[in-house]
């Protein structure tokens, strides 16, 4: 089969590898019928996750069928159409029994495109499958299904939930590519009092508005002034950062309020300063976090309700022999307007 192949930094290629097979009894094989690219994979070609090897299936976002599965399987079979989860887990360790999935001790957590091959391919094996995959309902198209492999419920539980956003709270959004705009999409739904997106791209800011953020601005526009103008001048409750880089880092624990709490979701590959000396006296709350997608299930009823509407999210659609252009569609977003891209087998 052919599959998206990490190289090294900087370095990929879509080309030849053995088909994979069931290796544990409660693995499944799926053909990928539906995948798309993250940031973090974008992160791993820039070389700031050292831990993912030279030759490594890159991936962990898709929907597919089931072609097989091991002995130990009971709740799939083949045929089925499942969402292949970015977390895996074994449902039976410390972690897994508080769902606590990204930190599962036997063999589970992020596992897909960074420890073992992962779903960027035409085939992908799935750890833990009964777990981690869940069928989906004919109601549920792939390319909806497939941004809650990881964006919708990395935002919601990172960002969202652990950013305590309540009613009445002002939500700022540091950077709103995918991850940033399923962080408004979902915030949305505590009925927040203000959403403030603050990017540099203009079309990303524009998307914001159209996700439900009520204010955009730009970093150079001095966004402190612009969330002081209505807050009453306290700053706001909680600060989302979803880029991964230090200035964005530093910027969101610039712009809460005390007693505030800046929630991390970005993949950061160098260090960042942390400001004690303005900090420890105003009672905030910094929290970082690898999604356990234990929120996926209800994700998923949202999104088959309509209480979720993803459909904007994806701007640009390929074949699975179109990955190359598509990782450069995708990492160039100021050039080609590029929010989600997905391939699709044809």
């Amino acid at each position: 089969m052919k599959a998206l192949v990490y190289g090294g930094p900087g370095e990929k290629s879509w080309t030849e590898v053995p088909d994979p097979s069931i290796i544990d009894p409660g693995d499944a094989v799926i053909q990928v019928d539906t995948v798309t690219i993250c940031g973090t994979d974008l992160h791993i070609l820039g070389g700031d996750v050292p831990e993912v090897e030279a030759g490594r299936v890159l991936g962990h976002e898709a929907v597919g069928t089931v072609v097989d599965v091991g002995s130990g399987v009971r709740e799939l079979i083949p045929g089925d159409r499942v969402l292949a989860s970015c977390i895996s887990a074994c449902g039976l360790c410390r972690y897994c029994r508080r769902s606590s999935y990204g930190q599962c001790l036997n063999g589970g957590g992020w596992m897909l495109g960074h420890h073992i091959d992962g779903v960027q391919a035409q085939y992908a094996r799935l750890p833990f499958a009964d777990l981690s995959a869940h069928k989906l309902s004919h109601r549920t198209t792939d390319e909806a299904a497939v941004l809650l492999a990881d964006i919708l419920p990395t935002s919601y539980e990172v960002g969202v939930l652990n950013g305590r956003v309540s009613p009445g709270d002002t939500v700022v959004v540091v950077g709103v590519g995918p991850i940033g705009l399923a962080a408004i999409l979902t915030a949305r739904l505590f009925s927040p009092a203000h959403i403030i997106a603050i990017d540099m791209a203009e079309s990303r800011l524009q998307a914001a508005k159209q996700f439900g953020a009520d204010i955009a601005v730009k970093p150079g526009d001095d966004p402190l002034e612009v969330i002081y103008s209505v807050t009453e001048g306290l700053g706001a409750d909680v600060a989302i950062e979803a880029v991964g880089i230090p200035g964005t880092f530093e910027m969101c624990t610039g712009l809460i309020r005390p007693g505030g709490r800046v929630a991390n979701i970005g993949v950061h590959g160098s260090p960042a300063t942390l400001h004690l000396e303005d900090l420890w006296i105003k009672n905030v709350t910094i929290t970082t976090g690898l999604v356990d997608t234990f929120s996926t299930p209800v994700l998923l009823g949202m999104l088959n309700t309509g209480q979720l509407d993803v459909s904007q999210m994806i701007t640009h659609r390929f074949g699975l022999d179109d990955f190359i252009e598509a990782y450069d569609v995708f990492a160039n977003p100021a050039g080609t307007g590029a929010l989600k891209v997905v391939l699709n087998r044809r």
